[in-house]
């Protein structure tokens, strides 16, 4: 069978792992657990090709440890009990290393099928995932584990492997191979992050090389075809698209429109045109707000001709109206006032409506004494007369606090005018 390269180099001992220096450096804590043999159990939650597969077999390999493979997209709660059953027989009389990959597709009861045993100490977890461990593995399982983060590879080191790839190849099949300049820069840059992924659009250029030449030459052309797209790593109902989301907001609120334009291109290069259409409805009445209160209706004008439009062209009134709120001033008095109000609501800190302000437009409703001293606003000059608008038990409660904007600056000094000649 014709191993995948990938596999073929796959490192043997700590040293030969690229990445990872915050856990896997020589003074890293995962490096120096695995050196002290005392393995405890794990979580290793981290994007494709980082090296958590990897890592997990140089620990059974240092502690000489039964280790048993299973993928949870597969494994059954009958796989879980098999390896059970070889506990305290002579096939694992120290007990068992289990390396569950994608663990995020055990539903509660197969991990907690494991619970009893991690406590015992009979079975060892290492557990792996791309996705949250805190969204998707339970709370009794994470609080028995030690949750490890695996980082996207830096270019610089997948630049390294490639090297390395090139010459174990050229040694395996006694042939010269030749990179065209910018061949190995553009695959370490294109693979987001995975190492396997680099690895493995090597080989497929390796692969479609003439047969029977013994120089193989790598060109440009090719590794930008076998590589296009790689870099994206997206999931609309994964982390990934969370996390970009929040960034493109972020990025908005700190005025930083570079890096939320970076961040649309991402989402729209991924046929996402929903999502940042939703940010960016919220983030007009959030961030920017009554500082620049034109911008809600101008950003509503742009995703409204967006969704008619539709992608690709879509980008273009998207891209205005993401330049044009994260250069806009900012304020979020409004949202402030309206979660300290609702804040009040769900406390039970609310009260009786004022009997002038109850609805007066229906028989009976004088005899009941509604409305009766209430006072029309415009009936007065500058369309304002004070009056209690608060339940009695909330009189003198605030909620909004202008802002230190402009606008909202130039509405407080007008109210202030206008309240203190009512006054």
């Amino acid at each position: 069978m014709n191993r995948p390269l990938a596999d073929e180099l796959r490192p043997t001992s700590l040293e030969e792992v690229v990445g990872q220096a915050h856990i896997l450096g020589e003074r890293g804590i995962l490096h120096r657990v695995i050196e002290n043999g005392a393995v405890p159990n794990m979580i290793f939650y981290g994007p494709s090709g980082t090296g958590k597969t990897t890592v997990a077999n140089i620990i059974a390999d240092r502690t000489r440890r039964l280790l048993h493979r299973l993928n949870a997209t597969t494994a059954s709660i009958a796989d879980i009990k098999e390896i059970i059953g070889e506990l305290d027989t002579l096939f694992a009389p120290g007990g068992v290393l289990l390396y569950l990959d994608e663990i995020q597709y055990f539903n509660k009861k197969q991990q907690q099928s494991l619970l009893e045993f991690m406590e015992n100490g009979k079975i060892t977890l290492i557990a792996s995932t791309t996705e949250n461990p805190y969204f998707y593995v339970y709370n009794a399982l994470l609080s028995r584990a030690t949750v490890f983060e695996f980082y996207p590879v830096q270019p610089s080191e997948i630049s390294k492997v490639l090297e390395r790839a090139v010459q174990f190849l050229m040694k395996k099949w006694d042939r010269e191979i030749v990179l065209e300049e910018g061949v190995s820069a553009y695959l370490s840059n294109a693979c987001g992050g995975d190492v396997r992924k680099a690895i493995t659009a090597l080989d497929l250029l390796y692969q479609a090389a003439p047969v029977g030449s013994q120089k193989i030459l790598l060109r440009m052309e090719d590794a930008v075809l076998v590589a296009q797209r790689s870099s994206m790593r997206y999931d609309k109902d994964g982390d990934d698209h969370y996390d970009i989301i929040s960034a493109f907001q972020k990025s908005i609120r700190g005025s930083d429109p570079d890096a939320a334009l970076h961040y649309l291109a991402r989402l729209l290069d991924a046929g996402d045109l929903i999502s940042p259409c939703r940010r960016l409805l919220v983030t007009a009445a959030e961030d920017i707000g009554l500082a620049y209160p034109q911008a809600i209706p101008i950003v509503k004008a742009c995703v409204d001709a967006a969704n008619q439009l539709g992608l690709p062209e879509a980008r273009i009134p998207l891209a205005d109206a993401v330049s044009l709120l994260a250069t806009a001033p900012k304020s979020n008095s409004a949202i402030c006032a309206m979660d300290a109000a609702l804040s009040d609501v769900r406390s039970g800190k609310s009260g009786e409506v004022p009997v002038h302000l109850k609805d007066a437009h229906y028989s009976g409703a004088e005899k009941l004494g509604r409305g009766l001293t209430y006072q029309y606003a415009h009936d007065f000059p500058n369309h304002y007369v004070k009056q209690q608008y608060l339940p009695d038990r909330l009189v003198g409660e605030k909620y909004y606090f202008f802002g230190e904007n402009k606008l909202e600056k130039a509405s407080q000094a007008y109210w202030e005018k206008i309240k203190k000649e009512e006054n």
